[in-house]
């Protein structure tokens, strides 16, 4: 259940990052390229995500023999899923700024490449 967590996790922070990017590339200010990824995103990000909150259900409302096991292990994936889309949702965006901000300000005191330099 946690690889499962982990891979969603990176698969939603990519495809924020990948469209952001994208739209970025188009012209479009920065800002407004990452929340417009957000936006994109969003719905596929959350039909995911609940499907696979509702696939755990089970395992939390499980009883029986062996069913400590299986809440122990459900709960901890039914929470893990909602923390993993909610802070990706908000932390996503905001280390794409930080990160490409940075990135920025370090390439400023480069001279950029140009074609006929390059080759």
């Amino acid at each position: 259940g946690f690889v499962v967590l982990v891979g969603l996790a990176a698969k939603n922070a990519i495809l924020i990052v990948e469209f952001a990017r994208d739209i970025e590339l188009e012209g479009r200010p920065r800002l407004e390229a990452v929340i417009e990824a957000c936006r994109l995103r969003l719905r596929p990000i959350l039909m995911t995500s609940f499907a696979f909150i509702l696939g755990v259900l089970p395992l939390v409302l499980s009883t029986g023999s062996g069913s400590e096991m299986r809440q122990a292990v459900g709960v901890a994936v039914f929470f893990g899923m909602l923390g993993v889309t909610l802070f990706g949702l908000v932390f996503t965006p905001i280390f794409y700024m930080v990160v490409r901000n940075l990135a920025e300000g370090k390439n400023e005191g480069k001279p950029k490449e140009t074609a006929a330099a390059a080759g």
